[in-house]
């Protein structure tokens, strides 16, 4: 399956995308949840314009956007979450993200997840990194706000280092540029969260699953997609017998 021109419309867009959201956060004059909603709409109506110009016969499902079922019966469906982290994104800090993802028959078979202030753009087609040593002590990303108890609890019997952060997208990418070692998420998310990061984190040779171990899969009907693991591929073992024991 060759994606490379789905990818580079990806990377084009999200880089116009990240843009347009930095631009808007230093000179809109807005702050807190009305900057949040601003920067929400505005990135959303750019990436859906964009994406339908170019591939006006592929589906699109979108936080920001009304959700057409019509998608379930597609092959080729784009899930995109336009400011993943908002909250983050409104409060001035970094660790928000830009995700856009190519789901082909239930697969995450492309992504692009950009990270506008760090100026990065990790994509599916990029080079995998190579890894160092696993850490004595594995680096876990976590939530900054609101963990749930089985993560706290997993990374205890791991002795991992819990590192604090924002979005799904920035944690993800801590684990495939590798300043992480594991992400694991529970209780609450859903397709357009985690496509994009899924579909990098598995061309970079990484592991993602569901926190059961079953394959990530996409574009079914209801869009709830409450867990996720991504880490380093000779931990997945681990950590999966760590959330069984949970």
């Amino acid at each position: 399956m060759d994606l490379g021109d789905d990818i580079e419309l990806a990377r084009g867009i999200a880089a116009e995308t990240g843009a347009l959201l930095l631009r808007l956060r230093a000179d809109s004059g807005l702050t807190g949840t009305a900057l949040g909603a601003r920067g929400d709409r505005a990135a959303d109506d750019l990436i859906l314009a964009r994406l339908r110009a170019a591939r006006p016969d592929d589906c699109i499902l979108s936080e920001e956007s009304h959700d057409d079922r019509a998608r379930c019966a597609a092959s080729r469906v784009w899930v995109i979450d336009p400011l993943d982290g908002t909250r983050d994104y409104a409060e001035g800090r970094d660790d928000w993200a830009v995700h856009i993802g190519l789901a082909v028959d239930g697969f995450p078979a492309a992504g692009v997840v950009g990270l506008p202030v760090l100026g990065r753009l990790h994509a599916s087609d990029d080079p995998p990194l190579p890894r160092p040593p696993l850490p004595a002590r594995p680096r876990m990303v976590v939530s900054r706000t609101r963990s749930a108890e089985v993560v706290t609890r997993v990374g205890a019997a791991l002795g991992a280092e819990l590192v604090g952060m924002g979005s799904a997208g920035a944690k993800a990418m801590a684990v495939v540029d590798g300043r992480a070692e594991i992400y694991l998420h529970a209780g609450g998310q859903y397709q357009w969260d985690n496509c994009a990061p899924a579909a990098v984190a598995l061309a970079a040779g990484l592991h993602a699953s569901r926190i059961d171990g079953t394959p990530l899969a996409y574009n079914g009907e209801d869009p709830l997609l409450p867990d996720l693991l991504i880490c380093r591929k000779e931990l997945a073992g681990a950590v999966l017998a760590a959330i069984t024991a949970a």
